[in-house]
């Protein structure tokens, strides 16, 4: 977070306050920054994108830039960790190029706080299941940086294909058929995976008919969660703060919301950052405001993301007739 004196933080915040409101910038107090995403980005990653909020149009530089990827791995449910229908770890990671002004110890604290929250929000939920990691880094910090978090975990969650899986049967043969007893692996067409002997039928194992870049698309895609972040200055509150702004204010309210497409929103957590506490009533009005923006936030960005299928899938098609 930038360094800023009293008299800076007192002209940013009567800056805001003042009619109409003013911003370094020009904006209005919802407006965000251009948003820049890429998806793909991670060859041999199961689902990866890399967002950036406020870059400088003329140079392309600046900005609040993360990088996310989905890892997906098989673990046992019955001997370690694994959960029955799978589980998800997230974990982030903040360069020291970022925050260059923040020593070792501040910047593990900073990793641990921003880890806590994306992992409390987006994990879910003799076999075996898929573990899903989902590795966030912060590759710079110029504001806003969780609620670019989420958009980056979001859209690399979108662009996660998980990997068929066929059933392995292995089966003895018959005493009768074969002196030497030999032994045939199978596959069982109706996808049940099974381990036969002849004394029991066990599920065992199973391999991937795909490629590591092939696969469905992960289920549930559409109700990972986004955050908005409500950056307070009473009486009024303006989103998509800059650095600088972030430094002004005194309290900052982040809003983790999914909305799952014909049904209500939902609010995952939320999270109240300052020194000092806000009412009840006033929390609920904020809720309510904030829905409506998170609302917006959602569209913008599945329309940037099914804009990226679309670009993806026409340069494959490409690279596919120029071979």
């Amino acid at each position: 977070m930038s360094s800023l004196s009293k008299a800076e933080k007192s002209y940013i915040q009567s800056s805001l306050l003042s009619k109409p409101p003013l911003r370094a910038d020009g904006r209005a107090l919802y407006d965000f920054r251009a948003v820049a995403l890429e998806t793909g980005v991670a060859p041999l990653a199961n689902g990866s994108a890399r967002i950036n909020i406020g870059r400088n149009a003329h140079d392309g530089g600046g900005g609040t830039e993360i990088l996310a990827a989905v890892k997906l791995e098989v673990e046992t449910v019955a001997d370690g960790e694994g959960v029955d229908g799978g589980r998800v770890v997230g974990t982030v990671s903040c360069s020291p190029a970022a925050y260059p002004h923040l020593p070792s110890g501040a910047l593990d604290d900073l990793q641990h706080d921003l880890t806590s929250v994306l992992h409390d929000t987006v994990s879910y939920l003799e076999k075996k299941s898929w573990l899903l990691n989902l590795d966030v880094i912060v590759l710079s910090d110029d504001g806003n940086v969780c609620d670019a978090l989420f958009m980056a975990a979001r859209a690399a969650l979108w662009d996660t294909k998980v990997p068929r899986t066929r059933s392995v049967e292995y089966q003895a043969k018959k005493a009768g058929n074969n002196a030497e007893g030999n032994r045939d692996i199978e596959m069982d067409e109706e996808g049940k995976s099974g381990f036969d002997t002849r004394i029991t039928k066990k599920v065992t194992d199973f391999e991937l008919p795909d490629y590591w870049d092939e696969g469905e698309i992960l289920d549930g895609r559409n109700i990972w969660p986004i955050c908005v972040t409500l950056n307070l200055l009473p009486p009024v509150f303006f989103l998509d703060a800059a650095l600088q702004e972030e430094s002004s204010i005194p309290l900052r309210l982040h809003l983790m919301f999914s909305l799952p497409p014909s049904e209500k929103p939902r609010l995952q957590t939320f999270r109240l950052l300052g020194p000092s506490g806000v009412d009840v009533p006033l929390i609920k009005s904020l809720i309510k405001e904030g829905e409506v923006h998170a609302r917006s936030i959602w569209t913008a960005l599945d329309a940037k993301l099914k804009d990226e299928d679309i670009r993806r899938n026409q340069k494959a098609r490409d690279r596919f007739l120029h071979r």
